[in-house]
């Protein structure tokens, strides 16, 4: 007769080192890899679904922005119900739900619920993502941690590269003739397998005392969120009716609602979703508007480049994938430089040095832009603006959060990781809706959309100014 070793409990986990930690931790990041995939890899293959399943431009621009719109509005709950209910068992709801949603995907009939089941894969996600940081503090000793940390960011690194590698090559394969479908499919075993390894591995987790959940904020800043992204994307497709404008003006008023309820429930005893005082801090601020723009521009632009090469220059996804190469490339190449041996030294210039060399690169794509491009013809542009991405991102997270109080740590790192994901949607509604609005010439609609760029970067620049000029020492970085 054989037994099942359980995996211990959070007293356990806490009062000595947990041993099948690396095990654990390589499901955690297995799961992360399996979020970060699903969002490069439809990226590319938004022109084959439409082609395939129907629907017009917005679709393509929802299967992006549902996803990350969704993701964001539920991170910092999903924190939360880790903390409260366990992050064992949430991280198994997460991962469970976002594998049943992917084979939804793969299996939808027609956009509308296909668009339906991605939204609902992001807030799955929103579940699981969340719980890592706080398994990796709790499994591993202090000691450890810098090498666990040190782990994540080339991980992660080498699956944006290899994500629209794959994607690409799903897509051109079309193996067993599911076309685009098997982008999601594939994460069906690939989900039963991490599930069965979390449910063996990972140690059960939760906070000795947990914070309620502050529902009633959550769902305003949702709604406003939404608010603001719909109109955008559907605005362009219906002509821009009067009412489209009148529910962008309700969703920035929204966000005005939202702030108010958060301080007046931190005045009645409540426990907030973001901690009011933040955003006192001119720093903190100039970090979320700053990230905004930086992030906002690179996935519109990612989205709207893919959609170009395919629709507008004929390129296969495979052929696709590998013209957006360069710009995971250089963001790698430019996070290594700028950690090894600028962030220190430069600080906030190195932010701003990043933004101009991004700038520069977008500069050089719109002045050389033909409708003759060939994927080489894009590597020197797409390289120079993943350098400048590297460099502008390196130290953007610990800068901010340098600038916050300890025990502000915590909520300013949750709101400024989903501000990165809400960034995504409101990039792809912004530069989507420029490129679509525009679509006489693909190669003009496409040089458009790169001024429209351009303008990102000059707020993100601006933004800037308001960070400390010092980076300060290292911290931990986000686990998505």
């Amino acid at each position: 007769m054989t037994t099942v070793e359980q995996a211990p409990s959070f007293a356990a986990a806490s009062s000595a080192v947990y041993r099948w930690r690396w095990i654990a931790f390589g499901v955690v990041i297995f799961a992360g890899i399996l979020d970060l995939l699903d969002s490069l890899i439809t990226t590319i293959a938004a022109p084959a679904i439409r082609a395939g399943l129907g629907g017009g431009n917005s679709m393509m621009q929802w299967l992006t922005a549902g996803y990350t719109l969704a993701l964001s509005s539920g991170l910092i709950v999903g924190g939360r119900l880790g903390d409260i209910y366990g992050r064992k068992k949430i991280f198994l709801i997460g991962l469970g739900g976002f594998t049943v949603m992917s084979l939804l995907c793969g299996i939808a009939p027609d956009p509308a619920l296909l668009v339906l089941f991605r939204v609902l894969q992001g807030l799955f996600g929103a579940v699981m993502l969340p719980q890592g940081l706080g398994f990796f503090k709790e499994m591993f000793p202090p000691r450890e941690l810098g090498t666990v940390f040190g782990f994540i960011g080339p991980v992660m690194g080498m699956a944006s590269v290899g994500g629209p590698i794959l994607g690409g090559w799903l897509l051109s394969a079309n193996l067993f003739g599911l076309g685009w479908r098997m982008i999601f499919l594939i994460n069906l075993p690939l989900g039963l397998i991490a599930l069965a390894l979390a449910i063996k591995y990972l140690p059960e987790s939760r906070k000795p005392t947990a914070a309620r959940l502050d529902w009633t904020g959550a769902t305003i800043v949702s709604v406003a969120a939404l608010l603001l992204i719909f109109p955008v994307v559907q605005g362009h497709e219906i002509g821009w009716p009067l009412w489209t404008f009148a529910v962008l003006l309700l969703g920035v008023a929204l966000f005005g609602v939202f702030g108010w309820y958060e301080i007046r429930h931190v005045r009645r005893g409540g426990e907030p979703l973001v901690i009011p005082s933040l955003f006192r801090k001119r720093a903190f601020t100039g970090g979320l508007v700053g990230g905004l723009s930086l992030f906002g521009a690179l996935m519109g632009f990612s989205l709207v480049l893919t959609i170009y090469v395919q629709v507008g220059l004929g390129f296969s996804p495979l052929a696709a994938a590998m013209t957006v190469l360069p710009v995971a490339g250089g963001e790698a190449v430019g996070l290594v430089i700028a950690r090894m041996w600028l962030a220190d030294r430069l600080g906030r210039k190195l932010i701003h040095i990043g933004v101009i060399v991004t700038g520069i690169g977008v500069l050089l794509l719109a002045l050389t832009l033909t409708p003759a491009m060939t994927p080489w013809r894009f590597v020197p542009a797409l390289l120079v603006i993943g350098v400048g991405i590297g460099f502008a991102l390196s130290s953007l997270f610990n800068i901010v959060l340098a600038a916050v109080e300890p025990h502000e740590t915590g909520s300013a790192s949750g709101t400024f990781t989903a501000v990165q994901q809400f960034a995504g949607a409101l990039g792809v509604a912004i530069l989507g809706t420029v490129y679509f609005g525009l679509l006489g010439d693909y190669t003009v609609a496409f040089r458009q959309t790169l001024w429209a760029v351009g303008v990102l970067l000059v707020l993100a620049f601006a933004a800037a100014y308001l960070l400390p000029k010092a980076r300060t020492s290292w911290e931990a970085p986000s686990t998505h």
